[in-house]
């Protein structure tokens, strides 16, 4: 691994004295080690990454099994957080829940107890938001710096090194990392990785109904599985469309009109067709029909001709095709 996890700006203002080191150690420096948290399915592979430090790791786990590997490949293992904290100056906290990592930042035996003033706390946890700040606070009042870094990628690309870290951190501590996206101040990483991961998971939701309506239609759901993964390995997926810096609705006058009113027709016309053929199967696609009635307003162009004719027919209490076919919808285009 190369470069510095973290530093700060290494030149003081004039006439003032120097800034106190942030972090591990920056270039002209006799790096301090670095510890690590938690080693389960997400932390340990992230861990293995910090093992070239020049400084050295220092790892702890409430399974002392786990810190063997790691052990054996040179670096030392810590009981407790504190006991990290009293050589490492970057420690990384990639634990199970909020209650976890308050006890391992501030607890009786949490990484605080012995931290030294511009010691780095980077919590990788899925917690909330609002534990991040008042943690950051606490560590304040001690010269400490703690910074939500929340994670994506999974455990895939935890070991290839190429996950997305989300900062939530004042701008002069840095984080290393395949994606590093500063969000904000403390506890921005957080509320961005929730957001992320509302996405992810309603996109779960939307994998199984996609599976019943394939499978009801006699498709075999592994091999559209194969298809998913690689056209959206082709396209983005849904992150193709998060392109503006905002939600509102759109100028009829802007660039961005024109690309989203086209996708919009392309996509009404698609859920269209498998809202019908869910109809026809009995198959219920309650995700599918707020896709339909939402897909416009949602780029900021509003919804199309096929949404709000299925909003009447809704309306209307009428079942069936919920926007007709598409055959309507390209003649339309055409005329």
């Amino acid at each position: 691994m190369s470069g510095h996890p973290i530093t700060s700006d290494p030149a003081p203002a004039p006439e003032q004295k120097p800034a106190l080191r942030i972090g591990p150690g920056g270039p002209g420096d006799s790096p301090a080690p670095v510890g690590f948290i938690g080693l389960g399915n997400m932390g340990a592979p992230i861990a293995k990454r910090l093992l070239a430090w020049p400084g050295g790791l220092v790892v702890c786990d409430v399974r002392p099994e786990t810190t063997e590997p790691f052990v054996a490949e040179g670096a030392t293992a810590a009981a407790t957080g504190a006991e990290v904290a009293r050589t490492a100056r970057l420690v990384s906290v990639t634990v199970l829940d909020d209650a976890q990592v308050r006890d391992v930042v501030d607890g009786p035996e949490g990484i605080l107890r012995t931290a030294a003033p511009g010691t780095v706390i980077a919590v990788h946890s899925p917690i909330a938001d609002s534990t991040a700040v008042e943690l950051a606070e606490v560590c304040a009042a001690a010269g400490v710096h703690l910074v939500d870094a929340p994670v994506s990628g999974g455990a895939q690309g935890a070991e290839s090194g190429q996950l997305a870290v989300m900062v939530g951190a004042p701008r002069e501590v840095l984080l290393w990392a395949g994606m590093p996206v500063h969000a904000g101040e403390v506890g921005a990483g957080t509320r961005m990785k929730l957001a992320r991961n509302l996405l992810h998971f309603i996109s779960f939701t939307a994998t199984a109904e996609a599976s019943r309506l394939a499978e009801a239609a006699g498709i075999d759901i592994a091999k559209l599985g194969r298809v998913v993964r690689h056209t959206d390995a082709i396209t983005g997926g849904a992150g193709a469309v998060m392109l503006r810096d905002t939600t509102a609705p759109i100028a009829t006058d802007d660039f961005w009109h024109g690309v989203f009113t086209h996708v919009r027709g392309l996509g009404e016309k698609d859920l269209s067709l498998a809202l019908g053929l869910a109809d026809r199967l009995g198959v219920d696609l309650p995700l599918g029909t707020i896709a339909l009635r939402d897909l416009g307003t949602g780029f900021g162009v509003g919804p199309g001709e096929l949404a709000r004719r299925a909003d009447v027919r809704a309306s209307d209490g009428v079942s069936g095709d919920a926007g007709g076919t598409g055959r309507d919808h390209d003649d339309e285009e055409n005329r």
